[in-house]
């Protein structure tokens, strides 16, 4: 306890669950990268929890570049 208030949560609309990646959008490269929590404020790059990481989608022509330390 005590470190709740810097919890961070997933981004996405209404799931409140604790996130365990970030997500990083490049739009001039058409990639997404996704690794472990990175630094929070960044305007492109969203947080999110275990289930929203398993079924991450990304627009249609998108690669997505997910980081070794994710790997199961």
């Amino acid at each position: 306890g005590g470190r709740a208030m810097f919890t961070r949560l997933c981004s996405k609309v209404g799931c409140s669950r604790e996130a365990v990646s970030t997500l990083t959008y490049d739009y001039a490269d058409q990639m997404a990268a996704l690794g472990p929590l990175g630094a929070a404020g960044d305007p492109h790059a969203h947080d999110l929890c275990a289930m929203h990481t398993e079924r991450l989608s990304v627009p249609k022509g998108w690669v997505v570049i997910r980081h070794e330390t994710l790997q199961s």
